[in-house]
């Protein structure tokens, strides 16, 4: 998503508005009305199904570079926008979304919709073979509308658009981000490297054990969530 907005040249600024754009997309129900609009108090409870589950995937489209010329009425087409935020490219963590299961997900649509436009899409959605759902919650999805056209940054690099849809979602493909940082953790510690700065500054050696320990015990539970229902009944019952 980032690299068709700016190409090779990726600066802090540029990243941050894209930041910025997703997560005021992503709270807008909660500023302006709409239809089937939460709180934050009812996203999390409807995402975040274990107390240690709670890192999640996001993305928003369409997005495109406000210097290009793009046909807005195919841009507002709600079912290719909608498959276009759930493709790993456009995914804003670095994890393959099709190697790992959804657990919940949230589409919040932006712009002049009635709820009878969402429900095609999210059919369409179920059928593209892009999302796949941890079969003992094979029904989460929850959907919002904000009647507010998107907003951009007066001057910024994302185009204007009269309607997008921003996904916020439980995925045990963020499973892969533990497993990168477990590795390179383990690299470091075994040479103890920079480790004397936070000794210096009074954590205990142990603590980092403790740290990667815990890191290692949410990976485990991902890989758990993965396992079927019935391959774990047959399990118990063996």
């Amino acid at each position: 998503m980032l690299r068709s907005l700016v190409g090779s040249e990726m600066c802090i600024r540029d990243r941050n508005r894209l930041i910025a754009q997703v997560v005021s997309s992503l709270t807008m129900g909660l500023r302006f009305n709409g239809c089937l609009n939460g709180s934050l108090d009812e996203l999390e409870p409807n995402l975040v199904p274990y107390p240690r589950f709670k890192f999640m995937i996001s993305s928003q489209s369409p997005i495109f570079p406000a210097s290009k010329k793009t046909d807005l009425e195919e841009l507002s087409n709600l079912v290719s926008s909608t498959l276009e935020a759930y493709k790993p490219a456009n995914i804003m963590v670095k994890c393959d979304s099709t190697k790992g299961s959804y657990i919940t997900t949230t589409l919040n649509y932006i712009g002049d919709l009635i709820p009878k436009h969402t429900g095609p899409t999210v059919l369409a959605l179920k059928y593209s073979g892009l999302i796949k759902f941890v079969d003992w919650y094979p029904t989460g999805f929850k959907c919002g509308i904000t009647y507010e056209p998107p907003l951009v940054i007066p001057g910024g690099d994302i185009g204007q658009v009269p309607r997008a849809v921003s996904m916020i979602s439980n995925s045990t493909s963020i499973d892969e981000v533990f497993i990168r940082n477990n590795a390179k953790f383990d690299i470091m510690y075994k040479k103890r490297a920079f480790l004397h700065w936070f000794v210096n500054e009074g954590l205990e050696e142990g603590e980092f054990l403790e740290a990667r320990n815990n890191l290692a015990e949410l990976h485990a539970e991902y890989e758990e969530a993965l396992i079927n229902t019935d391959t774990l009944e047959e399990t118990v019952k063996a």
